[in-house]
């Protein structure tokens, strides 16, 4: 993963991944995504073999009765229990809080780096969309040791159980279909990593 076409086609992805599971589909940052996406004219671009695409493709398309904004606060927001909390802590700490201790480690990496990541609101910084989008700021910017280590310590612990989760709860095809793309494009990026994933305790 260290050439520049990797390492800019693992930015794409890892942007474009982060986006959609972080902000709103009717955002400024992921309409025109959520728009690519439901047209089909993205498989061709995506970093992974076209064949194992197609029935994500396929997924992204279908109809559903619930709107798609209505499903994204279902899933990420509340006001009921989410199914799949994108959080690393509530997978990685015993009692499944927000800023567990799995947060503050997290912290404390960022600044031994210097990664300096400003949050939108008051929120722990392991939230699956914004580890992505930080992993894809890292490649950005050639820092691909780093960018290995957030996934192999900080992400792929907790994410692989989190994906499953969140796909078979989703209940709308459009995020099971980005739940299954991110299962694909995540399980890439482990099976190239010269470093070994962190073994971490789930409890969730």
């Amino acid at each position: 993963m260290n050439d520049v076409s990797h390492r800019e086609s693992f930015a794409f992805s890892a942007r474009v991944l982060g986006a959609l599971f972080y902000f709103a589909p009717d955002s400024e940052q992921t309409a025109p995504l959520v728009s690519a996406l439901t047209a089909g004219d993205w498989v061709q671009d995506w970093p992974l073999p076209e064949e194992s695409l197609l029935p994500v493709a396929t997924a992204f398309k279908a109809p559903s009765d619930e709107a798609l904004k209505d499903a994204w606060q279902r899933l990420f927001i509340g006001p009921y229990a989410l199914p799949a909390p994108p959080w690393g802590s509530v997978w990685l700490d015993r009692e499944s809080v927000l800023f567990g201790d799995s947060t503050l480690a997290l912290r404390q990496w960022m600044r031994e780096n210097n990664i300096a990541f400003e949050m939108q609101q008051n929120e722990p910084e392991d939230h699956f969309g914004t580890l992505l989008m930080l992993a894809a700021w890292l490649a950005e910017n050639g820092r691909d040791t780093e960018r290995d280590q957030l996934l192999a310590w900080h992400l792929l612990p907790w994410s692989t159980r989190f994906l499953t989760v969140f796909v078979e709860n989703a209940a709308h095809p459009f995020y099971a279909a980005l739940g299954k793309l991110a299962q694909l494009t995540l399980a890439d990026w482990q099976s190239t990593l010269l470093i070994p994933i962190a073994e971490k305790t789930l409890y969730r």
